[in-house]
């Protein structure tokens, strides 16, 4: 009797011990299926990638022919600065996207202000460096700084934490005029007195984006953007520089030798590759003919030698960012970390149209550059630090921003409580999304087990 008790409990406490390591295998398989990347990081870190590597290729393209020309050494140094602030920007990146979210809250205030005064300071004689009649630069030689890209950022940084502190400010155009409109006013107004029309528009769509976000009705938002039109009509008007611009988009042939010259050129190079392009690196309008071929008209070299393939594989990269960032924004886990989503999205998107509009002669030439691909420091670095927070919030990376209480009328209550139903929804979907990370870690772990007992 006592031999069969005790093999009685050894065969228990063996059981016993079966089922705490099966519970634990299960654990752990749960642990890295909720560890893995979502399908919006991956879409989003392989289309910036994709870019990147697309970029320097063009980079180099674009610039070693005039480089060799004018005996510029050996025609690799924009690839050679292109791949040193490309690492810049991807350490940038890979350290917002582990905590970017919450680290940028405490220092969004301090970013503005030191935005502004840079540039405040490119407006300064010899201390702001002008370039073909553009002062929007500042520091010495090859490490100048555009402090309006940082600028960008900051904007969209600034504009997130106060409509989600108050979401119903975007209902009053009195309440959200003095903390958010007359700071981006100012930074628009700073920015395209440089000028840097494309830049000041790109600040304009991307606030336009976060503020449909938080519910503006689309009235309010139709006032302001006809206002917004208005003033640029007029500045339009009376600056030289802008009316020329935009004389020349309506009729660039007419003034091919004159303000026109490089819309034609790049209309050129797009009707030259046709349908698969001459061939990498046989551009014959980037010797001389493109302005600013690495930069600003890379786009046109793009389609000179990679044709129209080219062109929609380029496209189709931007459209998945487009994609994998309003997703990413749909299951953010807080109202802030939507808007950040939404806004880093808006600002990526709208510059690469605005570019690509300017070049193929749909927009007046504006000078922005393509994003990830494009030469150009502060761009790059600025836009990978920038997909490194929509990578946190991709992530499920988030930070909360103390609401303020809404007013007391029955309006402002019923405002009040669009927080609380955002949290409800990302609630709900988390739940969702949970469980069916559970699901797929047990039906692996099933599986698993019957390997194992085969």
């Amino acid at each position: 009797m006592s031999i069969t008790a005790s093999g009685a409990r050894r065969a228990g406490s063996a059981g016993t011990s079966q089922k705490k390591g099966g519970r634990a295998a299960q654990g752990k398989q749960r642990a890295a299926a909720l560890s893995q990347p979502s399908l919006e990081h991956r879409i989003l870190l392989t289309a910036t990638l994709c870019l990147l590597a697309f970029g320097a290729v063009m980079v180099y393209s674009a610039s070693s022919a005039t480089s060799l020309l004018q005996g510029q050494g050996n025609g690799s140094a924009y690839l050679i600065k292109f791949v040193l602030y490309g690492a810049l920007g991807l350490v940038a990146m890979r350290w917002l996207a582990r905590d970017g979210v919450a680290k940028v809250q405490s220092i969004t205030a301090p970013l503005l202000v030191v935005s502004f005064v840079l540039v405040l300071a490119v407006h300064i004689p010899h201390v702001g460096v002008s370039v073909n009649g553009a002062r929007r630069w500042i520091g010495p030689g090859s490490l100048q700084f555009q402090p309006s890209e940082l600028l960008k950022l900051a904007l969209v940084l600034y504009a997130a934490t106060l409509l989600a502190r108050r979401p119903q400010r975007v209902h009053d155009l009195r309440a959200l005029t003095k903390p958010l409109l007359i700071v981006v006013g100012a930074a628009c107004l700073l920015v395209a007195t440089e000028p840097d029309l494309g830049t000041a528009m790109v600040i304009a769509f991307t606030i336009a984006a976060l503020l449909i976000t938080a519910g503006m009705p689309l009235g309010k938002l139709g006032l302001l953007a006809g206002i917004t039109l208005a003033l640029v009509f007029l500045y339009a008007l009376a600056r030289p520089y802008a009316r020329a611009r935009l004389t020349s988009f309506m009729d660039p042939w007419a003034h091919a030798s004159g303000s026109g010259f490089q819309a034609v050129q790049g209309q050129i190079a797009i009707g030259s590759g046709g349908m698969f392009g001459v061939g990498p690196g046989q551009s014959v309008q980037k010797i001389f003919y493109l302005p600013e071929a690495p930069t600003d008209f890379i786009f046109a070299v793009i389609a000179e030698e990679l044709g129209a393939v080219g062109v929609c594989a380029l496209l189709f990269l931007y459209g998945l960012i487009a994609y994998a960032g309003l997703r990413a924004a749909k299951l953010a886990r807080s109202l802030y970390s939507a808007l950040i989503a939404v806004g880093v999205t808006a600002m990526i998107v709208s510059q690469a149209l605005l570019n690509v509009f300017a070049v193929l002669g749909l927009a007046p030439l504006t000078g922005v550059t393509l994003p990830f691909v494009s030469y150009g420091s502060s761009s790059l670095i600025v836009m990978l630090a920038a997909m490194g927070l929509l990578l946190n919030v991709a992530a499920g990376g988030t930070a909360h921003v103390r609401a303020v209480a809404p007013s007391r009328t029955r309006a402002g209550d019923a405002r009040g409580r669009e927080p609380a139903r955002w949290s409800r929804e990302r609630s709900a979907e988390e739940d969702r999304d949970r469980r069916g990370r559970d699901r797929r870690a047990r039906g692996a772990g099933a599986r698993g087990g019957g390997r194992a007992t085969g």
